[in-house]
């Protein structure tokens, strides 16, 4: 059937639908079975097969490989036993490092899709008579489901009531501008998709209006589903800081390289033999280019994101986490972020009269009127569960809906006595929400929305009264909404603003209270002293905003508070010399909101901003960290924003900018162990050979080391908890390089130490041996045992001591294995293969010794000062 030719009447009934009740819980149930979940076909997954043989991708593993075959061919060829061991055991140990690559790519895409799968969309559906909140991947067809501006449309869908609807297109029509949408409208047969008026499609937005639809189609039966296999050309994208790591490692694999070829041509020179000195020169290239570097910062990355996602910050982009350790200032809305969003209305205002009326159940009949026709210009409305009250919509609209239904006036009756006949739905611009109802043979416009926009709108009622009313309910903090009406003839065909939002009559005001948030004048402290500064941005009167900021803490002594009409009155170069002073912003428009965000980067901060509206999605994407509310934000601003707050709650910015921060200061350690352990490598064999002409370890021994430090106590020390005084420090500057601060120094200085440390254990080995196996076997125990410690100097800049060395639970599951793995090489006869030998203890005990030197240094280095921690 083509929905779009048929009227609605032939739709519902081939959909077997209903437009009052939508479907039964047993005809979903069907559907559900017969049409199966409303999602896109996602892009083929890599099997674990196939994520094992991409670690194999790496030019110097194949290398390897093929070096490992040709010296098993020369054993066979010779048969001698012995020479087996060497080339099985490099090949066990690259399918070793194989399967934990896999592992942790695998783990990786598991924390990501559980992500996904939280960020999910909703739809507000009609079913058994009752409107409710589901995932949009239940919807079914037949389904009826209404629409309001910011809204994602969750399904393809016929519609059968409109106000004013437009639908943004541009994904499946190319058409930039938002198409409007016409429940009334014919459409002819052969029309293409962008002139199907009456139809609304999945994957578009709702930019205004609002509207009632049948679902027709789901899934990959939808317009986008047909085009869904264009998609999957979708790539994977990296964060900079893995781009940066990913480059970091091939100049390093360059210099790697370049001192291994200098290692083979000085080992051939002094009679080494080829396939000896070659394996050698190969294992080191392996294990010195930190090819796994990025996949463990996925890891890092990923596990945060989940911690994240436990104090309810839902990161939907992964570099949002490195920009979150750098935010300098965060830009608020106040209600329900700074403020609890719990709108209960406590009084209200009549015109002409002397004082104010405290809202209760028994109202008088003026009061009662005023809430009457305040609830028919809403859209948000209460459900009542038993006891329990479910609030869809706007919380300051269900606010006025409580209010009437607590005076005996329940939202459903008074539409049903009242109904509806046309709307101009509310906008950020104008302030206003208007409707016109029938009411006793009369056609009523109700305006509701901000006073200072009404005011001038209104021809009768003793606006200056209501003016100092209005300020001084809103310096008692409370919000403020006036209410005003008219009587009109004839209903105009589509409805403007000019037309009805003129010539009223000024009927009252009703004031409700939205406290602050007891946890967020802690977390307006705690962004001062972590040097960053809170901003208030509402829509609010600036006498309530500027009242609530000096009592969270965010309007101290010399900031000012302006209008967005003081803002629009500034030029760029008079916002860029008073910006720094501003900390709170009323009646802001979304525009105001994208010159505030550009004028605070032009002084190279960081911004986050939060949004909740459809037209919030621009300043969304132009803050360096937009961040969408999870239960008042619009589909739209989700989609746009870098992060959704599921709480809606400002603390949890705060708390997001802590764990961002935790999670690049983990992501710095882990990069400096990786990096200081794999140079302490490449020095040791590179001094060795040019010195003594000997190779310190053999190429299964360096692969070993590298597979029992570079996994295991590497992800473990990216699990580190969030350093307490971490916001205490300064935030990180915009381009600040993961190598500043000295890291960079001191991961050289850190691989100089590990190589004297195991050319001194070799040199010790060797004399008190006798032998090459000897001083190897020495090497092989300092260096593999004094990166393992390494770890844990790395887990703070303060003493090890201070933290407390093992309260890193994982790490020490980690180094435990770890040095269990080093341990079985060292002391059963699996040390054979190896190429090592038996030490007496006393060479043990040295050995152990020396490995413990890096504590020492470390912690001398922290004491007197060598490593800085941040301020």
């Amino acid at each position: 059937m083509l929905y779009y030719k048929e009227e609605r009447e032939a739709v519902l009934r081939e959909l077997s639908s209903n437009m009052e009740s939508g479907l039964t819980s047993e005809q979903v149930s069907e559907r559900l079975q017969k049409h199966g979940p409303n999602k896109l076909r996602e892009k083929k997954r890599k099997t674990n097969v196939q994520r094992f043989f991409d670690q194999f991708k790496d030019v110097m593993i194949l290398i390897l490989i093929a070096a490992a075959i040709i010296s098993f061919a020369v054993a066979c060829v010779e048969g001698d036993p012995k020479e087996f061991f060497e080339p099985v055991l490099i090949l066990l140990i690259v399918i070793l490092n194989a399967v934990m690559g896999m592992m942790q790519e695998s783990k990786a895409e598991k924390a990501l899709d559980a992500l996904k799968s939280m960020s999910a969309p909703h739809a507000r559906v009609l079913r058994d008579g009752e409107e409710k909140v589901i995932d949009a991947a239940e919807l079914v067809p037949g389904d009826i489901i209404r629409l309001e501006s910011g809204d994602f449309i969750p399904a393809d869908a016929r519609l059968l009531r409109s106000v004013s609807l437009k639908s943004e297109e541009s994904a499946l029509t190319g058409e930039s501008v938002p198409s409007e949408k016409d429940a009334e409208a014919s459409v002819a047969e052969k029309a293409p998709l962008g002139d199907r008026s009456n139809m609304a499609f999945s994957g578009c937005s709702v930019t205004y209006g609002t509207a009632t639809a049948v679902v027709s189609a789901t899934g990959m039966d939808t317009e986008m589903g047909k085009i869904a296999s264009l998609l999957d050309g979708e790539s994977e994208t990296q964060t900079p800081l893995q781009k940066k790591l990913a480059q970091m490692g091939k100049y390093l694999g360059i210099v790697a390289l370049a001192a291994c070829a200098v290692i083979f041509i000085v080992g051939l020179s002094n009679g080494i033999p080829v396939m000896e000195i070659f394996m050698t020169a190969v294992s080191l290239a392996v294990s010195a280019i930190p090819e796994g570097l990025p996949a463990i910062v996925t890891i890092v990355l990923s596990i945060g994101v989940q911690r994240m996602v436990k104090r309810n910050a839902l990161i939907r982009r992964l570099p949002a986490v490195e920009t979150l350790g750098s935010a300098s200032i965060i830009c608020s809305d106040k209600t329900g972020t700074l403020t609890q969003n719990r709108m209960t209305l406590v009084k209200a205002y009549l015109d002409g009269d002397a004082d104010l009326e405290e809202i209760n159940t028994q109202n008088t009949d003026e009061v009662q009127k005023l809430l009457r026709y305040g609830t028919l210009c809403c859209d948000g409305s209460v459900v009542f569960n038993g006891k329990e009250e479910q609030h869809i919509g706007d919380p300051t609209e269900t606010a006025i809906v409580l209010a009437a239904h607590k005076n005996g006036m329940p939202k459903d009756d008074l539409n049903k006595d009242y109904p509806r006949l046309a709307e101009i739905p509310f906008d950020s611009d104008r302030k206003l929400m208007t409707t016109v109802n029938r009411m006793d043979g009369k056609n009523i416009v109700i305006v509701k929305g901000a006073f200072d926009m009404m005011a001038p709108r209104c021809v009768e009622g003793d606006l200056e009264t209501a003016k100092k009313v209005t300020e001084e309910m809103s310096s008692d903090a409370l919000r403020v909404l006036a209410i005003a009406y008219k009587e009109i003839g004839k209903i105009p065909q589509k409805p403007t603003s000019d037309e009805l939002e003129n010539g009223l009559t000024f009927m009252g005001l009703v004031g409700m209270i939205d406290p602050p948030r007891p946890e967020a004048k802690a977390a307006v402290a705690t962004c001062r002293k972590a040097g960053i500064k809170p901003i208030m941005i509402t829509g609010d009167h600036v006498v309530t905003a500027s009242a609530i900021a000096k009592e969270l803490g965010i309007l101290q002594s010399g900031d000012l508070a302006i209008t967005g009409a003081d803002l629009d009155a500034m030029t760029d170069t008079e916002l860029d010399e008073r910006v720094e002073h501003i900390s709170v912003y009323a009646r802001v428009s979304p525009e105001n909101k994208i010159r505030i965000v550009k004028a605070w980067q032009r002084k190279d901060q960081v911004v986050s901003m939060t949004g909740d509206g459809v037209n919030d999605a621009p300043a969304l994407k132009a803050a360096d960290i937009g961040c969408a509310m999870g239960i008042t934000g619009t589909d739209v601003a989700k989609g746009a924003a870098d992060m959704t707050l599921t709480d809606d709650n400002f603390a949890t910015i705060v708390e997001a900018v802590k764990e961002g921060r935790g999670i690049y200061a983990n992501i710095k350690k882990v990069v400096g162990f990786l990096l200081g352990t794999n140079i302490g490598e490449v020095i040791t064999v590179f001094v060795a050979m040019l010195l003594w002409h000997k190779t310190p370890l053999l190429s299964m021994q360096l692969l070993w080391i590298n597979l029992v430090t570079d996994s295991l106590p590497a992800i473990a020390l990216g699990m580190e908890p969030v350093e307490s005084d971490i916001m205490e420090r300064r935030p990180k500057p915009k381009n600040e390089g993961i190598f500043a601060h000295g890291l960079g120094i001191r991961v050289v200085l850190q691989g100089l130490m590990f190589a004297v440390l195991t050319l001194v254990g070799f040199r010790m080995g060797e004399g008190a041996m006798g032998s090459l196996a000897g001083g190897q076997t020495m090497a092989f125990m300092v260096l593999a045992t004094s990166q393992v410690i390494q770890a844990y100097n790395m887990r703070s800049e303060h003493s090890l001591f201070k933290i407390g060395p093992f309260k890193n639970h994982k790490l020490n599951w980690a180094c435990l294995i770890s040095l269990a793995l080093v341990a079985l090489v060292l002391f059963t006869p699996v040390r054979i293969a190896f190429g090592l030998v038996a030490l007496t203890p006393t060479m043990y005990l040295r050995g152990f010794g020396l490995s413990l030197i890096p504590i020492v240094v470390m912690e001398l280095s922290k004491a007197f000062g060598l490593i800085k921690h941040q301020h």
